[in-house]
């Protein structure tokens, strides 16, 4: 294909992945009222429990009701259109790829994209006690009130679940550079104490420190896919052994 070509193509993936797009986040409108429910709840448990009255989730503006549908929309619309736009990626670039750069793709993005969804439920699942317990170092008294900002709210419930979802593709990272040759399972599990380390560091910043559960939730379920990428990883490198050593021609005595 000529340049032009090249170019009217990737016109036609981006218009059909907006088209996409513009169809999840209607969807996602309709059921942005529910999500909002669903993150307000840790504030109403902290309302409840701690007995403030002036406890809420606060909007400052006129737009500011309509800015939060609109950007939880396009959160959850991004991921209902994944199959869409992730597909004209995939036909884009696909025609340029060789037979084991493409099974090596679909491998990845197969195990990847179930992790990814699986990061954000757990995610989802920590982050109600991350907001309870941050709560309670605001002192309880009269004239205290505690209001959270949309916005800010919104970005800590979304950053949250977007680090979490990513640290759960990591070890798929760590094989595709094995298959890649970059570095052995050997290599891998050599760093394992370091891994550990910066696992729990890890998860003892994405979750309170007073959490000492989800902490390690979160730190056992990573430690378990690193060591699933290690396992992975050695037996791919057996492989390659064995694959070599019947192309080597037998020694001549």
């Amino acid at each position: 294909m000529s340049l032009k070509q090249h170019l009217l193509e990737l016109r036609k993936r981006l218009f059909i992945a907006a088209a996409g797009l513009i169809v999840g986040m209607v969807i996602a409108f309709v059921i942005s009222g529910w999500v909002i429910d669903l993150l307000s709840q840790p504030i109403e448990q902290i309302a409840s429990e701690a007995g403030r009255e002036y406890t809420a989730l606060n909007f400052t503006t006129v737009s500011s009701g309509f800015d939060l549908h609109m950007r939880i929309a396009f959160a959850i619309g991004l991921l209902i259109s994944a199959p869409v736009w992730l597909w004209q990626i995939w036909a884009f670039v696909m025609p340029g790829l060789t037979r084991k750069e493409v099974r090596y793709t679909v491998g990845f993005m197969a195990s990847a994209i179930p992790l990814f969804i699986a990061g954000l439920y757990v995610g989802w699942l920590i982050m109600p006690h991350m907001v309870v317990i941050m709560a309670n170092f605001v002192p309880n008294g009269q004239g205290i009130a505690q209001f959270y900002d949309y916005a800010t709210y919104y970005d800590f419930v979304f950053k949250l679940l977007l680090v979490i979802g990513v640290s759960f593709v990591t070890p798929v990272f760590l094989v595709a550079l094995n298959l890649a040759g970059v570095v052995s399972g050997r290599d891998i599990l050599k760093g394992w104490r370091i891994a550990v380390i910066v696992i729990t560091v890890f998860a003892a910043a994405a979750t309170p420190a007073a959490d000492v559960t989800s902490m390690l939730l979160l730190a056992g379920i990573l430690c378990v896919l690193y060591f699933a990428a290690v396992g992975l990883s050695m037996l791919f490198d057996r492989r390659k052994a064995r694959r070599t050593s019947t192309l080597l021609p037998p020694e001549v005595s």
